[in-house]
This record gives structure tokens, C-alpha cells and sequence, in this order.
């Protein structure tokens, strides 16, 4: 049998069903949209492309959408001319549970029912009809609830994955509870009442009057939220911007493509923010004895830190990462252990962190860098409120409580813009040393602005601004702007505090913290060991292990 697949919960699946279909979530996510972007805009946003990409690639024969947004209205035009599909239907639901809504929906409900009915060679069955009303029990205890714009399984299992709580998935298309109407009237009756139901539901955004959503954000045993939005998409960041400031609990916002390429990419963020659920370390008046390594495996550069049992560093190494992140922890590990004057079973304990934490073999658990850098922050400085990490292929700032906990973090991690790895492609085109690129923009004396957001645009926008004869203290300068903007807004972002401090590599270029701290109207604290404070912070968490 054939199965007819939907996207919204105002879906009438129950009719379906009662009409002999056999109804299913569309709930899968693509490897990419080349099939969808050849017909639709670029711009178009993932929920819409992934139902197009689905109905190309021949995997949905029969699809019942409804007009949740203008997405949906273009993904239903774009499927009628190019889709191919055996049964392809727009319902047309108004965007309120009030007044002729419930009259509107009938007639919509009973014109599906005639065209879906032939379509299948069926006729309404009163009984499965009713039988087919089951609705998921709600989540109760302490859990954690994803909320925001549909949620694909591929990312959901992740979210699952790596939550120490329960998980509820909440999102637009997944919270559907429909109350069974009164099994009473004639059809055209009984669709009416039906029609009450579905639009009864649990409003989503798309729904004019948002008051009764407020449920959502006050669960009990709700203890954080995971808020997903999706590229493109103009309905979801504005209930995020309000539930900032509403929750009283921790949240999370995650953005996907609505490609299963996503997924990787947003584990770092989930990891981190589930480490704030469980206790990271045991009791630190606890005396230990032995020494405790700290791995920060980076894309540039592979740290290790390693303490005593009085928390004294002993050892400390920066070797480039090279070809493998397991390869190159092993090479920073022995020469920190031969630095110490120990061989590797005189370690007690071993936690490793960074993008590469994952393939490290020796390390008898892993934390996120973020956590770690909240914890090597605090352990350099302990007034620190609030970090700025700036390393190879990402930058991050992060709100820090008193004890050196995480409070809350933003990341750029999408793009290689303001991050290391964008300084180093650009003292590359200047023909500079990373040590020149550092110092040389302090010099300066016109302003530069460098207008691209994208690295590789900037890189032909430095490259013609060398051919227009600009002095290279003004370039750079420009380019410490670039990044130092950058900076500032995730500062912002986050709800920064004073006091502030950088940390990784990028804390050692003097015209980047200079043009920082210019930003922020604030000193930023630059410790000797700031690019350290990841492996740090690993160490330490390795000290208070259980």
C-alpha cells in the first residue's frame, strides 16, 4: 500500500485514514537539495525544499500539504508542475481557531474527503475514523523539550543522543494531539466538529492568536529547551527572541538546513548545553593524588596541560595538529609527559576536548571546549564573567557563572569568517608572517573597511585593495575590524559581562585585541596561558573526576 505523506499537524489524518490511506510523517531529511534547488528559489527554506527534494527523487507518490506558510504555498506550486505525485493536495486552513475558521476547514475538509475518496476508490469509514484518534501520551518528570520550526528524526536522535534528561519533540509538526469529535450527525456535521478539533490543537506559529503556546513553555517538569529554527525561515525567530526572556529555564537555539549535514555540525552546541544538566566534576575539596592531562584537539593546533595534585601545571605543549587529530594528541601528550619527566601510566586521569575529542583514544572521557574554556577562564581568572574564544575554525563567546560554570554561549561556526583561519588566508594573500599580521595594523592611519562577510570575497576584496596601492597597516587594520565586529556581536549576543577575557590563538594577535577591546569600550584580560585555557580546562575537569 501506498502511503500518503503530510508535514503539518493540522494534517486530517484521521480522514485519511478513514478514507483507506495509510498516513505518514514526512519525516526524513536529504544529503543535499540538488534535486530541489534546480526548480526552486535558492532562498527557499529547508522544510519546503526537503518535501520537493522527497517528491523528486521519487520517494513520495502521494502528499497532503497544508498552507502553513508561503514555503508550503510554493513547495505545492513547484510539485504540481514538476512533481510527478499520484495525489498531491493544498489544504487551505485560515490561520485562526475562531469564527468562520471552523466553517472554512469543514468545507476544506469535506472537498479533500470527495477528491481523496475517489482518488483512492473508497468510501469514508465512520469507524476507522474514530479508531484512528490516538494521540501520544505527554512526557512527564524532568525532561527536556525541542521546541521551534519541524524537527527532522535525524536530528532529533542527536538531541536524544546527547541530553542526560528525556526528550519531547515539541516542534511545529511533532506536537499533534487531536480530541476525537462527537461521533454524532451526518458527515457534513461530523466534519464540522472534526474541523473544531484539529484547529483546538495546540496552536503553532502560524496561528494568529499564540496565547495558548505559552503550555509549552510551562510544562511540568520542563528543565530546558532546545529552540529549532530553520535557515530562510521568517516565522520561528521571533518566538525565540521572546522566550529569551521568558523561559525560566536554559535554552538552546539551533539552526539546520534541514539537511542531514547539519547534524555533526550542531553536536558541539547540544553537547555543551547538556553539560549544564549534569554535574562535570566530583567534589573538588576532594585531595587526589597522581597527575591529570588535559587534550584540546583543534584544527590548528593540538594543546596539552598537565596538573599535579595541588593543581599545579607541570607541563604545557602547542604542536600543530597536522593530518590526524588521534596522531597529533599522541605527539602533544608525549612531549608534554617527557616535559614532566612521566610516562603515561603516571597519569591518573585523562580528558580530552576540542573538534577532535571524539578520535582521541587515550582519554578516559570528553567535555565540550566550551565547558572546558568556562573552566580554565575561571581557574586563570576567577572574576571573569564572560569569555571570547577565537581559534581556527570557529569563534565563541560564553557567559560564565561565579563557580566557572557555563551560563550561556553563542557560536560562528558556520562560516570561516572572524576566525583564525580567516587571518591566517589573509596574511597569506599579504605575503605576512602570522607574528607581522599581528602588530602591523597598530600602525595605521585610514580607515578600511572590508565590507564582505564571506572569506573568500574579503580575500579579493584585500586583493584589491593591495592593487590600489593601500598601505598594508590600513588593510590589516580593516581586516582587525572585520573580526573584531564580529566579536562584539556575539558578545552582545550572549548578554556579555564584565570582566571579559580572550582566550586561543587569536588572543595573541595585539591588532585583533586592540580592535576588540575598542569595540567592547573594555580592557580584555590576556592571560600567558590563554591559548592554553581549553587543555586547561580539560585538565582540571581530568582532576575531578569521580
Amino acid at each position: 500500500m501506498s502511503i500518503t505523506y503530510h508535514v503539518c499537524k493540522y494534517t486530517p489524518t484521521e480522514l485519511l485514514t478513514a478514507l483507506g490511506g495509510q498516513c505518514a510523517l514526512l519525516d526524513e531529511a536529504p544529503e543535499n537539495f540538488d534535486l530541489s534547488d534546480q526548480v526552486a528559489h535558492p532562498n527557499l527554506c529547508g522544510f519546503g525544499k526537503s518535501v520537493i527534494q522527497a517528491a523528486l527523487a521519487g520517494q513520495v507518490k502521494e502528499l497532503v500539504l497544508v498552507n502553513c506558510c508561503d514555503t508550503i504555498r510554493s513547495a505545492y506550486d513547484i510539485l504540481k508542475e514538476f512533481g510527478n505525485l499520484d495525489f498531491l493536495y493544498l489544504l487551505d486552513i485560515l490561520h485562526s481557531q475562531e469564527g468562520c475558521s471552523v466553517q472554512h476547514a469543514r468545507d476544506q475538509l469535506l472537498a479533500l474527503a470527495e477528491a481523496y475518496g475517489a482518488y483512492k476508490g473508497t468510501q469514508f469509514d465512520r469507524a476507522a475514523f474514530f479508531a484512528a484518534f490516538q494521540s501520544p501520551p505527554p512526557v512527564t518528570g524532568p525532561h527536556i523539550a525541542v521546541l521551534g520550526a519541524k524537527m527532522g528524526s535525524h536530528l532529533f536522535s542527536l538531541v536524544e543522543e546527547t541530553m542526560p534528561l528525556p526528550v519531547e519533540n515539541a516542534t511545529c509538526a511533532n506536537n499533534r494531539r487531536v480530541a476525537p469529535p462527537a461521533d454524532q450527525g451526518d458527515f457534513a456535521a461530523l466534519m464540522e466538529d472534526y474541523a473544531r478539533c484539529l484547529l483546538g490543537q495546540l496552536p503553532c506559529m502560524r496561528m494568529t492568536d499564540n496565547t495558548a503556546r505559552r503550555a509549552l513553555y510551562n510544562t511540568p517538569g520542563l528543565e530546558g529547551v532546545v529552540y529549532h529554527t530553520l535557515q530562510f525561515c521568517d516565522y520561528y525567530g521571533f518566538e525565540y527572541a521572546g522566550l529569551r526572556h521568558q523561559l525560566p529555564v536554559p535554552l538552546l537555539k539551533i539552526e539546520s538546513d534541514g539537511t542531514t549535514q547539519s547534524r555533526e555540525q550542531l553536536r558541539t552546541r547540544l553537547e555543551a548545553f547538556a553539560e549544564g544538566f549534569g554535574p562535570q566534576k566530583g567534589d573538588p575539596t576532594m585531595k587526589k593524588h597522581g597527575y591529570f592531562a588535559g587534550i584540546d584537539s583543534g584544527s590548528a593546533t593540538t594543546d596539552v596541560v598537565i596538573l599535579d595534585q595541588d593543581r599545579t601545571i607541570v607541563a604545557k605543549v602547542i604542536l600543530p595538529t597536522g593530518a590526524g587529530a588521534s596522531n597529533g594528541a599522541q605527539r602533544a601528550l608525549d612531549q608534554a609527559l617527557q616535559q614532566a619527566g612521566l610516562t603515561q601510566a603516571d597519569l591518573t586521569a585523562t580528558v580530552t576536548t576540542g573538534y577532535g575529542r571524539g578520535v582521541i583514544q587515550t582519554g578516559d572521557k570528553s567535555v565540550t571546549e566550551i565547558t572546558c574554556h568556562a573552566k580554565g577562564a575561571h581557574f586563570l581568572h576567577p572574576a571573569v564573567r564572560t569569555v571570547i574564544d577565537i581559534g581556527g575554525q570557529d569563534s565563541k563567546v560564553i557567559r560564565i557563572e561565579p563557580d566557572g560554570s557555563v551560563a550561556n554561549f553563542v557560536m560562528n561556526d558556520k562560516c570561516a569568517a572572524g576566525t583564525g583561519r580567516f587571518l591566517e588566508m589573509m596574511a597569506r594573500t599579504l605575503e605576512l608572517s602570522l607574528e607581522e599580521i599581528s602588530t602591523i595594523g597598530l600602525q595605521w592611519k585610514e580607515e578600511i573597511t572590508i565590507s564582505s562577510m564571506c572569506t573568500v570575497f574579503a580575500d579579493s576584496e584585500v586583493v584589491s585593495l593591495v592593487a590600489q596601492n593601500k598601505a598594508l597597516p590600513d588593510i590589516v587594520h580593516g581586516l582587525n575590524q572585520s573580526v573584531a565586529t564580529r566579536a562584539a556581536a556575539l558578545f552582545r549576543r550572549v548578554g556579555g559581562e564584565n570582566p571579559c577575557m580572550m582566550t586561543g590563538g587569536v588572543s595573541r594577535n595585539r591588532g585583533v585585541v586592540a580592535a576588540i577591546e575598542e569595540r567592547l569600550g573594555q580592557p580584555l584580560f590576556i592571560h600567558p596561558d590563554a591559548q592554553l585555557c581549553g587543555a586547561l580546562g580539560a585538565a582540571l575537569f581530568a582532576l575531578e573526576m569521580p
